[in-house]
């Protein structure tokens, strides 16, 4: 009787083993938590309604540096500040073309600035007020020109003797750090031409931003197009995700029946030795 109750007892553990091993660790824990893990990663990698993208790749608002860090603006801005000294020491102040030159040059550097800011979400912007930009300052440049002529002051152009000097003083960054200082020890047809000069600096460099923005409109598209690009990616991915977890359920559907129909044999061998034995299988 006593050999008989002990093996009882090792089948009674062996069942209990095998149960917890097969069915719960099996269906409970690994494969279900397998489902749930992939679930969750997948609901991790993938935005909901209220949150944004993890994958830069799902990101459509095109991502540009500070205006101010541009070249073009720097430059831009020293017009305008020379422009404004010019204005004021030089031209009376009944005279219309003040406000026009002041106004001329401030909106040089707003338009860039302003452009710079729109671009993350207007391609067609940005290069709108890139060109009304540059339109100011060939307006700003018309009148520079303008009172050089009428006063007979001369104009350095190519061949002139200070016309590289001018132009490489232009460029050097002596002359961006010092240009406030220097503008007392200047005269009217310095000045002038120290503008055109950055004028002409300020407008070639806006055409190569423009020939720049006109190329990464080709490439890339404007923001509807990135806009809808962003959203087929975003949609492709989650499915393909979905179709591969879908794919994975009859497997784990078939390897949890198996589980069962173990841990449903161990339980009638255990009850049959209970009824062989005589004894209550709750003991």
């Amino acid at each position: 009787m006593k050999k008989n109750q002990n093996d009882l007892n090792n089948l009674n553990n062996q069942s209990n083993q095998s149960n917890q091993s097969n069915l719960s660790n099996l269906s409970n824990q690994s494969d279900l938590n397998n489902l749930s893990n992939q679930s969750n990663l997948n609901n991790q990698s993938s935005p909901t309604p209220h949150s944004r993208p993890s994958k830069p790749e799902h990101y459509f608002l095109a991502q540009h540096g500070h205006y101010r860090h541009l070249r073009v603006y720097q430059v831009t801005e020293i017009i305008y500040d020379v422009t404004f000294y010019f204005t004021q020491h030089y031209l009376g102040k009944g005279d219309r073309t003040v406000d026009q030159m002041v106004q001329a040059a401030r909106s040089g550097k707003q338009n860039i600035a302003e452009g710079n800011q729109a671009a993350a979400t207007s391609s067609e912007t940005e290069i709108k007020l890139t060109n009304v930009a540059k339109a100011s300052l060939e307006e700003l440049l018309d009148d520079y020109e303008d009172y050089l002529r009428v006063r007979s002051l001369p104009q350095w152009t190519k061949g002139h003797p200070r016309y590289e000097k001018m132009r490489a003083y232009a460029r050097s960054k002596e002359f961006m750090e010092t240009y406030a200082v220097r503008l007392p020890q200047m005269d009217d047809e310095m000045i002038a031409n120290l503008s055109i000069t950055l004028i002409h600096q300020a407008m070639s460099m806006l055409q190569r931003l423009l020939t720049t923005m006109q190329s990464r409109f080709v490439t890339e598209g404007g923001i509807k197009e990135r806009m809808h690009q962003a959203r087929t990616g975003f949609r492709q991915g989650q499915d393909t995700r979905l179709e591969e977890l879908e794919q994975s359920v009859p497997e784990l559907q078939q390897r949890l029946a198996s589980a069962e129909a173990e841990a449903a044999m161990w339980k009638a061998r255990y009850e049959a030795l209970c009824r062989e034995l005589q004894l209550n299988p709750q003991e």
